[in-house]
């Protein structure tokens, strides 16, 4: 459908300064709902996005129930929004991941950055899997798979379906499998063959957006015991393990990730040097806290505890309570690698909260390293957002 054909969404007077700072998020509040009222759009509508003046800022997709309720998919006035819009656009982020990596294993697509908002792509070789998070990209989705079909040849697609955006989007929650997708793929990273589940794995499966952290980590943990606290299927452990730890212990409260660490483990030749806690890790730290257990080294990578701007409170208490924990087991001098993924939580303020547990524990803290999001997780530099994923690699000094 062209533009000249796609209904119009109004802005109010002054609203589209975001737009034109090359943000791609409209809300409802933004929006000019006597002259063009939400509530004559269906969800996923393709409409025109203009100022109060008329003026075209471009074309995106509509949902009235949201409270971001357009996204921008292209500023071209006359821009066609079909099949080869999309396979411009995944061949772009093609290009970009083929001149990073040696292996079709990455993130393909990253939404908003990537110039497809609402669509997460995964590449694990001849399987994809996707993640489409808004009521847009899903009336897109037929022309997608189009695409992919034709572009990748894949043995299989898995739309992870499973998430809570969708219900947020009014989308419905059930995974679809598309063509052969096994439960498990197999990837090397750090020097370490990990076998990833996917449908019954954590997001996508595998979380490459800690690559070059997880890369960072290598140096700092020969012929060091090591705490991995969040292990999942061991991505951060096992790697340790590989660079030279004397001892690596995993924590996370599943049983079946950690049945499949056991199994990387295993594959890997690593076994005598990879032990396991099964267990709520705020617990398992407290009670390694007792028995006195200390780890030069202590790997903290925790799920997002702030996914919404309300949660910020609770969500830095939770990071101040467990970065305390991991440095009350960390050995004198030890290095404690510190993540968050809360995008709501700066660099900054988590440098804060890491600072301010060392001294009530009445230790300093000196800061090595910062990592950041892997490159197949591009930062879009007008939306924030898109900069979600922080690291600090941190030595505790004695005193």
């Amino acid at each position: 459908m062209t533009a000249t054909n796609l209904p119009i969404l109004l802005l109010k007077r002054n609203e589209e300064r975001r737009l034109a700072a090359g943000h791609l998020w409209v809300y409802s509040n933004e929006v000019d709902s006597r002259k063009t009222p939400l509530s004559a759009f269906e969800p996923g509508t393709l409409a025109v996005i203009q100022s109060a003046v008329g003026k075209t800022l471009g074309s995106g997709y509509v949902n009235p129930h949201s409270l971001i309720c357009a996204r921008l998919l292209t500023r071209r006035p006359r821009a066609v929004v079909d099949a080869g819009f999309i396979e411009r656009r995944l061949q772009s982020a093609l290009r970009l991941r083929e001149s990073l990596y040696d292996h079709p294993d990455y993130r393909l697509v990253y939404g908003e950055s990537d110039g497809l908002p609402g669509l997460v792509i995964d590449r694990y070789g001849d399987v994809l899997v996707v993640q489409i998070t808004t009521a847009g990209m899903e009336t897109l989705r037929d022309l997608l798979l189009e695409v992919l079909e034709r572009e990748f040849a894949p043995r299989g697609i898995l739309l992870r379906n499973d998430t809570v955006v969708r219900a947020l989007e009014g989308l419905s929650q059930e995974p679809q499998v598309i063509g052969n997708v096994p439960e498990t793929v197999s990837l090397e990273e750090g020097g370490v063959q990990f076998e990833v589940p996917l449908a019954g794995g954590q997001k996508t499966g595998w979380f490459y957006d800690q690559r070059s952290n997880r890369s960072a980590m290598h140096k700092y943990v020969h012929n060091k015991r090591v705490l991995d606290v969040f292990s999942y299927i061991g991505a951060w452990g096992l790697q340790a393990a590989v660079a030279g730890a004397s001892e690596v212990c995993c924590v996370d409260a599943s049983a079946a990730a950690q049945s499949i660490m056991q199994r990387n483990a295993i594959a890997n030749g690593l076994q005598e040097r990879v032990c396991y806690e099964t267990g709520d890790a705020f617990e398992v730290l407290k009670a390694m806290q007792a028995s006195a257990q200390r780890f030069d080294v202590v790997i903290v990578d925790p799920p997002a505890f702030i996914k919404r701007r309300k949660e910020i409170r609770t969500g830095e208490q939770g990071y101040a309570r467990l970065n305390r924990l991991a440095m009350q087991v960390l050995a004198p001098d030890g290095i404690l690698i510190s993540c968050s993924c809360s995008m709501h939580l700066p660099a900054e303020r988590l440098q804060s909260i890491l600072y301010q547990s060392a001294r009530k524990l009445g230790r300093q803290m000196q800061i090595l390293e910062r990592g950041f999001q892997s490159m197949d997780h591009p930062v879009h530099p007008a939306i924030a957002e898109t900069a979600y994923l922080k690291a600090l690699f941190c030595r505790v000094p004695a005193t």
